[in-house]
């Protein structure tokens, strides 16, 4: 029996499905029954915000992180064998893109099983598309490197590629860290290099601004435990 992988945006932090789900994707996540999640109390609470006909308490949840054991995925993807349909969703944004997720998505693949990527909101295209950055080349680097002097060294390696290729650069941080990068940013970049800062996307905290190094340094945002995307070019 056939079935189908739908892999479901979530919440970048707005309250309101409707002003991020079109109407499509929400009628597909209430004809579900079974989930793969990063986090069930916080899956629960987006799906209860769908309005899910299905009682919480019959919903087949079953949870994923970056450290699940290979041989352990056949048990998550139990209700794809057995030809039901089953969401695969992110702790926010889209599942797969930074997201342990993609392992679902490849073994699903190997199995043979139907994957359909279902509409909803992508930080790192939202911040793109508002940064008046380059869009034709750009690059996701994920999270930067913990080390300070490693993360120095990829900060100088992504403003050569930046001003060599034309390249956009985007990249994360977990947001209680946001402040030491940014600090970081302003004291390796060039003065002319930009920077675009998209913070609190989708919510009714949310801003967006590019400035130059130098012009950054006058500003000094707070970003403390605010999602951010970062991108230079």
């Amino acid at each position: 029996m056939s079935s189908t992988l739908y892999v479901i945006p979530s919440s970048l932090g707005g309250e309101n499905v409707g002003d991020f789900l079109p109407e499509g994707t929400l009628q597909v996540i209430r004809s579900l029954q079974h989930f793969i999640v990063e986090d069930a109390k916080t899956a629960r609470a987006f799906l209860k915000t769908c309005n899910i006909p299905t009682p919480q308490a019959e919903l087949g949840i079953h949870e994923l992180d970056k450290h699940h054991p290979e041989q352990e995925l056949k048990e998550l993807m139990q209700a794809l064998s057995e030809g039901k349909d089953t969401g695969l969703l992110s702790e926010a944004g889209c599942p797969g893109v930074a997201d342990p997720g993609a392992r679902i998505v490849a073994e699903a693949h190997r199995k043979g099983y139907k994957v359909v990527p279902l509409v909803g909101p992508s930080s790192l295209l939202l911040a793109l598309m508002a940064s008046g950055m380059e869009g034709q080349r750009f690059c996701f680097h994920g999270y930067l490197p913990f080390d300070r002097t490693e993360r120095v060294k990829k900060i100088q390696r992504m403003e050569e590629a930046a001003r060599s290729k034309k390249e956009t650069q985007l990249f994360i941080e977990t947001p209680y860290r946001n402040n030491p990068l940014f600090a970081d940013l302003l004291q390796t970049l060039s003065g002319e290099t930009k920077i675009c800062l998209a913070v609190s996307l989708t919510t009714s905290h949310e801003w967006i601004r590019t400035l130059k190094v130098k012009d950054w340094k006058k500003e000094k945002p707070e970003l403390h435990k605010k999602p951010c995307v970062f991108l230079i070019g």
